[in-house]
């Protein structure tokens, strides 16, 4: 800028001026060409966000100056030159982008790190396509992902960083990685990475080369990437194979993670490829010899060994006797005596306990194991301990409706049936006898040591009343006194004495025809009957209230069978069926279930 003003002070007209200033620059520029074209550059128009070329003109502590050919210098920030970068030098020429022409300072605003930038980002464009492999460094984490450096700032998404997502991608800070470019997007100057597909890529070709190469029983080493309840995932170099929990070890373990932890290298067994599923079972235990070869050398049938207890089931033990070879001491083999509801009641898990092997299954490699058989075997020998006819005692330990059992000794029960209760009377349930508890004397009736049974008898302790005393003392004709215990559609059950019924037919009710029982009689009432049968097979009276009517004879064969007379008299006959039955007790007990595994509710059964 000339100040005219100033000249005029000195006396120099415009004139002069103009005279001396086009002769000045004449000589500076040489011809009237060199003129023209010195004006051009110094009249060059700048726009904003457009790199260009300066020179370094001063270096100072916090800002360079740098001419770039407009009227003014602009400024750069020292803080621009990156680490590492070669410091500003006066003299040198580097490319800035204009960010601003003038602030309100008169200075031009000037970038060398974004003129740097926006140079890296062509020489990326121009260098790289969607799909290509490049290496960065990863500078930070940000939302959604990670920034990586390969030149410029590309982003890495989370979901991109790993096949399997890891914990914390800020773990990745600092490293240097290889990814493939997704995505290329030039106006906004953004670049998507990803390193999963990179990795699964190549995982796909190590894979393909990898199946052609396997074969079963081959050894491989892969390491350990996922760990599972059923087993671990072993990556064999481009491919993931199954250790399934049951091929770690041929002893028995809680957890695979007894045996491998992630990441650890571990050397593995081929043992079956699928390579249309492209899947792969391995093994670790097979890389071993099995212990169950020759098993059934080792431990014999009806040999004894002694273990230890590694698990306890509601049905039963599980008692290692080496490493690998474990059998299984069912709850039914555990006791002779006890009745056990859960093998914990004898056994804990860490217990040394002394076994018998009771048999061998190597195909399915189990062994059945025994605990009782160690001990001597009650019921061994028990038909001498009790013949039939001794009699012995016992406490009641179980009520049923057919019957009771007795305790004899420890593990040795007898069945006191309903019908050997008693003689006449007629019982619906053990608890109308019995108490739990009690102490009984019984007779052993019958013994059965295949099927461990024994009957026992309460009323085979006394005589038999319907061959003793009741033929001579209820013969046909005679008339005694009852009382009316059950009314019934067909007649009365009349109590002659304790414990001893007769069945007063509708027929012998009364000499009319009788519709309905009750308009003859009333229960608990008290009446005069005559005997009219005697039947002491089928063990029944049959009664009447015709006091003066005939009787049937009674003829008693050898067997003790009644044979009645020519005639059609009633009274305990007819279509009512017997008065009393009385099964044979080894019999009905055969018939029921376990009694001592369903006690069921009745009074007295306490």
């Amino acid at each position: 800028m000339v100040d005219r003003n100033l000249l005029r002070e000195f006396s120099i007209n415009d004139d002069e001026l103009e005279s001396f200033m086009g002769g000045s620059l004449a000589e500076l520029v040489g011809d009237e060409v060199e003129m023209d074209a010195l004006y051009d550059e110094t009249s060059r128009t700048f726009d904003a966000n457009e790199i260009v070329q300066g020179k370094i003109i001063r270096v100072d502590d916090d800002e360079v100056l740098v001419d770039v050919g407009f009227k003014s210098e602009g400024l750069v920030l020292r803080e621009e030159w990156e680490e590492g970068e070669p410091d500003p030098e006066i003299g040198q020429t580097i490319e800035v982008l204009l960010e601003d022409i003038e602030d309100i300072h008169g200075v031009i605003l000037l970038s060398k790190r974004k003129a740097d930038r926006i140079r890296e980002w062509e020489r990326i464009i121009a260098r790289c396509d969607e799909g290509d492999i490049i290496t960065g460094t990863v500078v930070r984490k940000i939302k959604g992902g990670l920034l990586v450096n390969i030149g410029v700032n590309v982003f890495l998404p989370a979901s991109q960083v790993d096949i399997r997502r890891p914990n914390d991608i800020a773990d990745f800070i600092g490293q240097e990685i290889e990814c493939i470019i997704l995505k290329i997007d030039e106006p906004r100057r953004n670049i998507v990475v990803s390193r999963r597909k990179l990795i699964e890529d190549r995982r796909a070709e190590l894979k393909r080369k990898l199946l052609e190469e396997l074969e079963e029983g081959q050894l491989r080493t892969g390491v350990v990437k996922n760990i599972a309840d059923f087993g671990a995932f072993v990556d064999l170099g481009g491919i993931d194979g199954l250790l399934h929990i049951t091929d770690m070890s041929w002893g028995r373990i809680d957890h695979p993670s007894n045996m491998v932890s992630i990441d650890d290298e571990i050397e593995v067994v081929i043992l079956n490829v699928d390579r249309e599923k492209e899947k792969i079972a391995l093994g670790l235990k097979q890389k071993t010899k099995s212990p169950w070869e020759n098993i059934g050398d080792k431990y014999p049938v009806g040999s004894r060994v002694t273990g230890e207890v590694t698990n306890v089931m509601s049905y039963g033990a599980f008692v290692r006797l080496e490493d690998g070879i474990e059998g299984l001491v069912h709850i039914s083999e555990m006791s002779w005596t006890r009745r056990i509801n859960h093998p914990s009641e004898l056994v804990n898990i860490g217990d040394s306990v002394d076994v018998v092997v009771l048999n061998i299954n190597t195909d399915k490699q189990e062994i059945s194991l025994g605990m009782k058989q160690t001990q001597p075997n009650p019921w061994d020998n028990v038909g001498e301990k009790y013949p039939v006819g001794a009699v012995v005692k016992g406490k009641v330990r179980n009520l049923t409706n057919y019957g009771a059992f007795i305790e004899l000794e420890e593990g040795v029960d007898g069945l006191l049936h309903v019908s050997d209760m008693s003689w006449t009377r007629k019982i619906s349930h053990a608890s109308e006898m019995l108490k739990k508890g009690d102490e009984v004397e019984c007779q052993i009736v019958s013994v059965d040591e295949e099927r461990r049974r024994i009957a026992l008898g309460l009323k085979q302790l006394q005589g038999d009343p319907w061959t003793d005393t009741i033929p001579d003392k209820y013969a046909p004709g005679t008339i005694v006194t009852g009382t009316v215990t059950k009314i019934t559609n067909f007649g009365v059950f009349v109590e002659l004495e304790s414990e001893l019924e007769g069945l007063l037919h509708v027929s012998e009710l009364a000499a009319h025809k009788v519709n309905n029982p009750e308009d003859e009689v009333n229960v608990g009432e008290s009446i005069e009957v005559r005997i009219l049968r005697l039947d002491l097979d089928d063990r029944k009276i049959g009664l009447s209230r015709r006091l003066d009517g005939e009787s049937e004879e009674v003829v008693v064969e050898e067997s003790g069978r009644v044979v009645s007379s020519p005639g059609d008299l009633k009274g305990g006959t007819g279509d009512s069926g017997p008065l009393f039955q009385m099964p044979s007790a080894m019999a009905e007990a055969e018939s029921e279930p376990e009694a001592e595994e369903k006690d069921e509710e009745a009074p007295g059964n306490e």
